[in-house]
């Protein structure tokens, strides 16, 4: 049996060094630990205050207009309109011009029966004949009288009277006269003439129909439009007015053309908004020499408008109202918010033209998420982001990079 080795004992101080070692590893171990625990919750931090800062796109607003010209509902009307009423009391004997006849004026369109008229103008006549036969007679005497002066048979006073009798006939002979010449100028307006050249566009009348004298008792016989020429009606809204010029073009569209348009020049204005409507008159002159346009007509015209300036226009996403008003938010150069009050110019739908409220410069956040106040902080995105400064810390390193 063999003898068992033995181990050489393990001293105190090799054990003390060991224990010591092990020690600083463990410290180095935990300290490493706490240090990426630390680093860590600092990254965390940093990634929690930058996710807190909402992310917002902007834009600057648009300086271009975006639409020049303002589409509105018009009415097409003769140049020239007149209908024609009796001047007589009668019975309507014939007319010659039916709807739609192209007449020149002075023609005669229809004639009356007036037996009373006529009636009237035969006793005028015959009462200005007495007259006259009266008045002859009492120049004769007259005459014979003033033979009779150098004798003395006649008195002064006889021929005073005489002579103011010959006055008196003679005033009515003239009377007389007039009358008889009124109820000759009524007697001719039995006939019914066109008073310029045009297109007769009604007729309320027929042969038999009795007429009464004026305008007040129905509607007119014939009406006789000139459509060489039309006007064309427009109501205007009132902030429209300023933008639209005398002598400014227009284009007219019909529902009778589909695939063609008119150009039309705008004449006049009626210088006053309609209390009720809050809109301007106004006129516009449009060639129809060929024929083809109705008055009474609906058009769609499209005027042309000439701006001082050219206005600011927004997406329409961008428009806040509350309380507040209506508003619009924007992001400082230090990319802050800043709510700002506008006013609507234009209401185009998508866009949005605004008549105040912003600078050409602002950046406006285009879909203001909703808690957003006066001086939160935000990080931009889109068009003019760059014009504020860095916000988080990645972009902060991007740029000293």
């Amino acid at each position: 049996m063999q003898p068992t080795e033995q181990r050489p004992p393990v001293s105190g101080r090799r054990l003390g060094i060991f224990g010591v070692v092990a020690l600083v590893g463990a410290g180095l171990i935990v300290g490493t630990g706490i240090r990426a625990r630390e680093e860590q919750d600092n990254r965390l931090k940093e990634w929690t205050d930058d996710q807190a800062i909402p992310t917002v796109a902007v834009a600057l607003p648009n300086a271009k207009a975006l639409s020049p010209t303002i589409d509105l509902p018009g009415r097409l009307e003769a140049y020239s309109r007149a209908p024609i009423y009796a001047r007589v009391s009668g019975y309507l004997k014939n007319w010659d011009a039916d709807i739609g006849a192209r007449v020149k004026a002075g023609q005669v369109i229809a004639e009356i029966e007036a037996p009373d008229l006529d009636q009237q103008l035969l006793q005028a006549r015959a009462d200005l004949a007495s007259a006259q036969a009266s008045a002859k007679l009492s120049e004769a005497t007259l005459a014979r009288r003033k033979t009779l002066v150098a004798s003395n048979f006649v008195s002064a006073q006889e021929i005073d009277e005489r002579t103011a009798d010959l006055s008196n006939k003679n005033g009515a002979v003239r009377a007389g006269q007039a009358n008889v010449e009124r109820l000759e100028a009524l007697a001719g307006y039995k006939k019914i003439t066109a008073p310029f050249d045009g297109v007769v566009t009604s007729r309320d009348t027929d042969v038999g129909a009795l007429i009464n004298a004026g305008g007040n008792s129905g509607p007119a016989m014939f009406t006789v439009s000139d459509i060489t020429k039309l006007r064309v009606y427009v109501n205007v809204p009132q902030n429209y007015v300023p933008a639209i010029k005398i002598g400014a073009k227009a284009t007219l569209s019909l529902p009778d053309y589909p695939n063609r348009s008119f150009q039309a020049t705008v004449e006049a204005s009626s210088q006053a908004v309609d209390v009720a409507s809050g809109t301007t008159r106004m006129q516009l002159g449009l060639d129809n020499s060929s024929g083809e346009l109705m008055p009474g007509s609906y058009a769609s015209v499209k005027l042309n408008l000439q701006r001082d300036a050219t206005p600011l226009s927004i997406p329409a996403s961008a428009l806040i109202f509350n309380g507040n008003g209506l508003r619009v938010a924007t992001v400082t150069p230090d990319d802050k918010v800043l709510f700002k009050t506008v006013k609507i110019g234009r209401d185009l739908g998508k866009e949005i033209e605004l008549a105040s409220g912003l600078a050409p410069d602002d950046r406006i956040i285009t879909a203001p998420p909703d808690g957003l106040a006066d001086g939160d902080h935000v990080r931009v995105t889109g068009a003019g982001a760059t014009k504020g400064k860095p916000t988080t810390a990645s972009e902060k390193q991007d740029v000293k990079g």
